[in-house]
């Protein structure tokens, strides 16, 4: 289904943190922009879609008062509103917001610290942009800020807290599928695997809460009101979001996954994990049932690697791409397979070389 082309080279090596790498897909400049974090510092790269032109930029932590930070960086993400993209950092000391090619700083929000010591970390973590004008962003006591983003320029305000969690936030995310119908349109998981399930709006209102068995959840998505989550056992559940029903649980790889990924037009889903592999998955519905079907498409393997972000490049996953701790590159993976030249996946619409020899069918819950 896919294959390796040349890498992109990065100025240092990645960091190993949950979903180190983020993808913006800049379709009237024929780009793509990347960013992943190495310590205190976001390595950014913009490339033409013709693979003949790259640029490189670096954005170091920041805080007040300090003319070079060493406040380590937990996450760096692109944020798309309707009105403007972008690029969030997330870090010990604060949250800061770019400009999605990160040319300016149009916000800066410093994090509350204990002026004595604590066992207790502080940090930032888990970012998402969510409805028309929101982008929220987790920290360590559990709180979720929600942030109002103005369609231009650098009001931003902090709107909101929710304080459902009582562990540290890993990951955010929003419905990713454009629909309408979905009650939820934003899921936050914590260190101990608790998920809240939400509906934004000028009050956030808490619509679920799925309990976790205190297995890390590091990586969840939320597709058609269906929540995937990635766990530390490496183990994929899929949980209908409002009713917190499982659908499906997938041994999916050996060792702790530390990034998911969905293709919102296709319902591709990719994840991965320590164990060096890569794996796309088909996640499909029957809306008269109430039933989700997941199916195992494909394996790649970073050999030697603890991969530590994966993206797709496009919603329908034409292509993806990889980090791994201690690698200073970006592989790129795009399709070698009919579906890739007609705009359409066998996986959607039945294409023969999706057959019953590579594919794993897995049972429903």
């Amino acid at each position: 289904m896919y294959h390796k082309e040349k890498s992109i080279q990065i100025k240092n090596s990645a960091s190993a943190l949950y979903n180190n790498l983020s993808v913006l897909r800049i379709a009237p400049r024929r780009l793509t922009y990347f960013t992943v974090v190495h310590a205190n510092v976001v390595n950014t790269v913009s490339a033409s879609w013709d693979g003949l032109n790259y640029s490189h930029r670096q954005l170091q932590s920041k805080e007040p008062n300090v003319a070079t930070s060493t406040s380590l960086i937990m996450q760096a993400a692109f944020c798309v509103l309707p009105s403007r993209d972008l690029l969030v950092v997330s870090s010990q000391k604060g949250i800061q917001m770019y400009e999605s090619d990160g040319s300016i700083m149009v916000y800066w929000h410093a994090l509350d610290t204990p002026e004595a010591p604590t066992a207790q970390a502080v940090f930032a973590r888990g970012i998402s942009a969510v409805s028309d004008n929101y982008i929220c962003v987790g920290v360590s006591s559990g709180a979720v800020l929600v942030f109002d983003i103005p369609s231009k320029g650098s009001n931003i305000t902090l709107s909101e807290v929710l304080e459902e969690h009582k562990e540290a936030i890993t990951d955010i995310a929003s419905e990713c599928s454009g629909s309408q119908e979905c009650l939820a349109n934003l899921v936050t998981a914590d260190d101990g695997g608790n998920m809240c399930v939400w509906k934004s709006g000028e009050e956030f209102q808490l619509l679920n809460k799925i309990p976790g068995l205190n297995i890390t959840c590091s990586s969840v998505k939320l597709w058609k009101g269906t929540v995937l989550a990635g766990y530390g056992t490496g183990q994929i559940r899929l949980y209908e979001a409002v009713t917190g029903i499982l659908h499906a649980e997938v041994n999916a790889h050996a060792r702790w996954i530390y990034s998911l990924d969905i293709a919102p037009f296709s319902g591709l889903l990719l994840s991965a994990a320590e164990d060096s592999f890569v794996r796309v998955w088909h996640v499909s519905m029957t809306p008269e049932t109430n039933s989700v079907e997941i199916a195992h498409l494909h394996n790649e393997c970073v050999t030697d690697t603890q991969i530590c972000g994966a993206k797709f490049c496009d919603g329908d996953g034409y292509a993806f791409a990889v980090t791994g701790y201690d690698l200073s590159e970006i592989i790129r993976l795009p399709s070698d397979e009919p579906g890739h030249s007609n705009g359409k996946w066998a996986a959607v619409t039945g294409q023969p070389w999706l057959s019953t020899d590579n594919i794993e069918l897995l049972e429903n819950y």
